[in-house]
């Protein structure tokens, strides 16, 4: 009986510990606070205090605030490749994908009343060569962006409404290196009238 109650506790100690919150509610909660404040910023109390967890959990769950700010860019990564996918099933043709890309990213800035910016492209400005992980994370999201905007000027081109004064790759690049521009300056102005005229001079560059 003694054996038996031995290897009872030896299993409970080395069985996996189940997570018994809301992973997903606590990315959620934990990404707003790295949005409003930033990953250098973000102390593990305002972690603690936002998702509601205890320190432990924390790190049992994620390992690491580096690990935790990947998981929560990872997130919020997800939920913008689902609204640009959203984007291009509405879009005509790709010039007009490109437009409609535009004018999502010009909403999106005139929603942002607390100019808080894109998680993302802060992250670039503040951490882009200070960590393995996030220049891998952050190489990763730029090579896909740029891939697809290079598979839009392409099909653009073939069809003759996007110009071919450049290859797709060099408008892809000069695309890219626009939108981020684009939204950052966006934090800065907050005349609509100004933005779109950026974005529509942006376009007519292809056409």
């Amino acid at each position: 009986m003694e054996l038996f109650l031995n290897l009872e506790r030896s299993f409970q100690i080395n069985m996996p510990k189940v997570e018994t919150f809301d992973k997903e509610l606590a990315i959620k909660r934990a990404t707003e606070v790295f949005h409003d404040k930033g990953f250098n910023a973000t102390s593990m109390q305002d972690l603690v205090d936002a998702t509601t967890l205890n320190r432990s959990s924390i790190y049992n769950s994620f390992g690491s605030k580096l690990e935790l700010f990947l998981e929560c860019l990872k997130s919020y990564q997800g939920i913008y490749a689902i609204k640009v996918s959203e984007i291009l099933d509405k879009a005509h043709n790709s010039l007009h994908a490109i437009e409609l890309l535009f004018e999502f990213y010009l909403y999106e800035m005139i929603q942002d009343k607390d100019d808080k910016g894109c998680l993302i492209t802060n992250c670039i400005s503040e951490m882009a060569n200070q960590e393995k992980a996030i220049i891998n994370f952050l190489s990763q999201n730029q090579k896909s962006f740029i891939e697809l905007l290079e598979e839009l000027v392409a099909n653009g081109q073939k069809k003759s409404i996007i110009n071919l004064n450049r290859t797709p790759n060099e408008y892809a690049l000069y695309l890219f290196s626009s939108i981020q521009g684009f939204r950052t300056t966006g934090i800065l102005i907050s005349n609509k009238k100004d933005l779109h005229i950026i974005a529509k001079t942006t376009i007519q560059t292809l056409i």
